[in-house]
Formats: structure tokens, C-alpha cells, sequence
């Protein structure tokens, strides 16, 4: 069974940052993309950022310049570090993943539970 849970969520102030850390158990033989997402309340749930397996990101482009997604391929996590949090940052963030998985011989997209962020201003 593949498990993510996201920790580093929080309380800060507008204009801080938070650094949102995803990490994986379970029988994952290949990590693909890696993502984030976020839902706000009363929204529906919403991209904010993609790294793939070489290496390569994309935002959102209400966070671009302001968060920076990593990744570690030898411990399959993946971070979110984010600068210059606005109130309107404020949501669930979730960790989303597209992996393989030997037991099930198949490409899956698994979640985590997510993690609150709120940013007072």
C-alpha cells in the first residue's frame, strides 16, 4: 500500500514562508511526476506545481516566483518551499504522486491527506 503524508504546514504571517515536505512509504518501484495541490475553502481543489522525474517544473501562475518545488529520487519525497505567503496562500496542501507499482503492475496517481496552511495578514 503506497502512503503519503505531508507535514510543515502551519500558522505564519503574510509575507513569511513555510516549507511543505511529502514523504512516500510503500512498494513504489518508479516515482514519475510529483505534485502539489491545494484546496481553499468552499474552492475546489487546484494545481499549484509539478516537478518530473528529471528534474524538470512548472507553477501555477498565482505562486510562480514565490514557491520552489523539490524532489529527492533516492528517498521519493518531495518539497515545497514557499516565500512571500499572501493570505489568499492559504488552503490544504496535498501531495499528489504518479507512480508504479509492483504489485499492481500499473501507473497510479496517489495522495496524501494534506497539510493546513493559513497565512494571516
Amino acid at each position: 500500500q503506497v502512503q503519503l503524508v505531508e507535514s510543515g504546514g502551519g500558522l505564519v504571517q503574510a509575507g513569511g514562508s513555510l516549507r511543505l515536505s511529502c514523504a512516500t512509504s510503500g512498494n513504489i518501484f518508479m516515482i514519475n511526476v510529483m505534485r502539489w495541490y491545494r484546496q481553499a475553502p468552499g474552492k475546489q481543489r487546484e494545481w499549484v506545481a509539478s516537478i518530473g522525474s528529471g528534474g524538470t517544473t512548472t507553477y501555477a501562475d498565482s505562486v510562480s516566483g514565490r514557491f520552489t518545488i523539490s524532489r529527492d529520487n533516492a528517498k521519493n519525497t518531495v518539497d515545497l518551499q514557499m516565500d512571500s505567503l499572501k493570505p489568499e496562500d492559504t488552503a490544504v496542501y496535498y501531495c499528489n504522486i504518479n507512480a508504479f507499482v509492483l504489485l499492481h503492475g500499473a501507473w497510479n496517481d496517489y495522495w496524501g491527506q494534506g497539510t493546513q496552511v493559513t497565512v494571516s495578514s
